[in-house]
């Protein structure tokens, strides 16, 4: 079901580092650019977190959709989502 509103800003917490997220998506600050808009990126590195031994890094993204309809921007959010989706189960 695909929603018939659409914010134009969202923010993520991703258990990963700039670098790893990198790897993902063409660009850090311009992930998806559309003829009549694109999806900005903005990184903040956030202290990692802690589990017994394991630390885990953490990353705020916050994306801001600039000339995208409710549409463009559902799409280019779940085309981001599935370009950083790691593995699960």
């Amino acid at each position: 079901m695909r929603p018939t509103f659409f914010l134009q800003s969202s923010e993520r917490f991703m258990g990963c580092t700039a670098a790893e997220l990198a790897i993902g998506v063409p660009s850090r600050h311009n992930v998806t650019a559309r003829p009549s808009g694109c999806m900005d990126l903005r990184l903040h590195t956030l202290r990692p977190r802690h589990i017994a031994s394991l630390e885990i890094p953490q990353l705020q993204v916050n994306c801001a959709y600039n000339g995208l309809d409710d549409e463009a921007c559902y799409r280019v959010q779940k085309c981001f989502d599935l370009q950083t989706q790691r593995g699960g189960g």
